[in-house]
């Protein structure tokens, strides 16, 4: 689970801070960047604006996406990883609070590859974040970049 770019799209910094310390106390090397809106996120895959810079073809081994977002929603923000042919194959994990079944549908519906609803326990949201790790890093296979 080293060298992989995790891409944490999350606009509460608790929320960010727990999610880093959760990677650091289960080892995972991986290097994160964090993004705190939609719009941040579509730029840092899409290699745009503050992202211009950065090599289009360094996509995330996984992305990480809150639903509740400032600029643009987690659920934009998955339909158009989905409907660009760069980033249609882009493992996305939704790590919400969210309860509502409405969010759980839409997700799927718009091509979430799994939904975890994020543990209000730290010790459970350790757990949470290593299988989500485990699975997503080590465990399954990718198609090919």
């Amino acid at each position: 689970m080293s060298g992989d770019i995790i891409l944490l799209v999350e606009d509460n910094p608790d929320d960010v801070e727990l999610t880093l310390r959760a990677f650091r106390k289960n080892n995972m090397r991986g290097e994160i960047v964090v993004v705190r809106d939609g719009a941040e996120a579509l730029d840092y895959l899409f290699a745009e604006g503050a992202y211009a810079d950065r090599n289009p073809m360094d996509r995330p081994a996984l992305v990480l996406l809150d639903l509740k977002l400032p600029k643009l929603s987690g659920h934009e923000v998955l339909r158009r990883i989905r409907s660009d042919e760069r980033t249609a194959l882009l493992p996305v994990v939704v790590l919400t609070s969210s309860r509502e079944d409405a969010d759980l549908i839409e997700s799927y519906s718009g091509g979430a590859n799994s939904y975890v609803r994020k543990p209000v326990d730290f010790n459970e949201f350790i757990e949470a974040v290593r299988q989500v790790g485990v699975y997503w890093l080590a465990l399954n296979e990718q198609p090919p970049r």
